[in-house]
């Protein structure tokens, strides 16, 4: 560690790249959501960059503008080790020489072969390299965008609404609403970050969806997720659909739809019903993580996030680790992880 920059100092300019990565989370793919930040050589924050859409400058290049000369001896936070691969834009490590920079602290190492080995050439540049840990608290934008890397296919996380006594819907099938209205911004909120939101023919002939990210008003957020609908069933009606006046992707099968999106660019994924489409993603083993919004409501029978069984005894049924749990008003959001064991 460079000696008069002490951990806490690092950790808070890691806090700061890691929630500009979060503010660009559902622009950047297939690019991950990077956050950047430059400390000058005394150790101030000198400037602040995310990754911008596809084919504009990674993060390293936006807080290195914003920095201007304070960069010169300071040091570099990024949420992702700086990529050593010349595509649309130059390398951010080349930036970071260009720039003088002294250090460089990264989070995440780059999973992928061909941006790997920025660390080696900044080192090889004369540049102090090391990895840091995310401080408590921080949302990690970065967590879908890797699972993708790794999978090879959109990091998927399965979504539902659900009563206390675990019910997605009353008998009659009525669901509006189990939750209040700040769990339902919260979903909204949440669309906006993703790259896609999906759901099965059944819901969007039952529901009539227009799978937007809206603000409280209606209004509709400035980031929009691309629409996906699965199954065989023609659910246009005759272009009066929302869906169909919005623009929306069909694919007849869970495999078929992970295989165009992630071709396509799609790497963090939200699936949000119905029942016979989250058993289908569940049964394939393609469910990463899962987002519990638990109203406060007691329904004693109705609809459940399943049509069958995935497991015929407890032995056998999968578990799952907690990652967070968020409170919304009256209701409770729940997140889990898949265990990796």
């Amino acid at each position: 560690m460079i000696p008069h920059l002490n951990s806490a100092v690092l950790t808070r300019a890691l806090r700061v790249a890691m929630e500009a990565g979060d503010k660009v989370r559902g622009t950047t793919s297939p690019n991950p959501p990077v956050g950047a930040v430059i400390l000058d050589a005394a150790g101030r924050v000198a400037g602040v960059g995310a990754t911008q859409p596809p084919g504009g400058p990674h993060a390293e290049v936006m807080a290195l503008r914003e920095a201007g000369d304070k960069a010169r001896g300071g040091t570099a936070v990024v949420t992702v080790e700086p990529c050593n691969h010349t595509g649309r834009t130059g390398p951010g490590a080349q930036a970071l020489i260009d720039a003088s920079v002294a250090a460089v602290y990264f989070l995440h190492p780059d999973p992928t072969p061909e941006a790997g080995g920025g660390a080696a050439t900044l080192r090889g540049a004369g540049i102090a390299v090391g990895q840091i840990e995310a401080p408590d608290g921080v949302s990690d934008a970065l967590a879908g965008w890797l699972g993708a890397v790794r999978l090879g296919r959109p990091h998927v996380t399965l979504k539902f609404a659900q009563s206390l006594d675990g019910f997605t819907a009353t008998v009659d099938g009525s669901s509006q609403w189990i939750t209040g209205e700040q769990a339902r911004e919260h979903v909204h909120r949440d669309r906006s970050k993703r790259d896609a939101i999906l759901i099965g023919t059944g819901t969007a002939l039952a529901d009539n969806p227009s799978l937007t990210a809206r603000y409280r008003d209606g209004s509709l957020r400035e980031t929009q997720p691309r629409r996906v609908v699965i199954g065989s069933r023609d659910v246009d009606r005759g272009g009066s659909s929302n869906l169909a006046k919005l623009g929306f992707e069909h694919y007849s099968t869970p495999q078929e739809a992970l295989a165009e999106l992630y071709a396509s660019g799609a790497r963090d994924i939200l699936v949000e019903g119905g029942a016979g489409l989250a058993t289908s993603f569940m049964e394939l083993g393609s469910v990463d993580c899962i987002q519990a919004y638990i109203g406060n409501v007691i329904l004693g029978q109705g609809r459940g996030v399943l049509t069958r069984a995935i497991a015929s005894n407890l032995a056998l049924a999968p578990r799952w680790q907690r990652a967070a749990v968020t409170e919304l008003g009256a209701d409770l959001l729940v997140e889990y992880r898949k265990n990796e064991k």
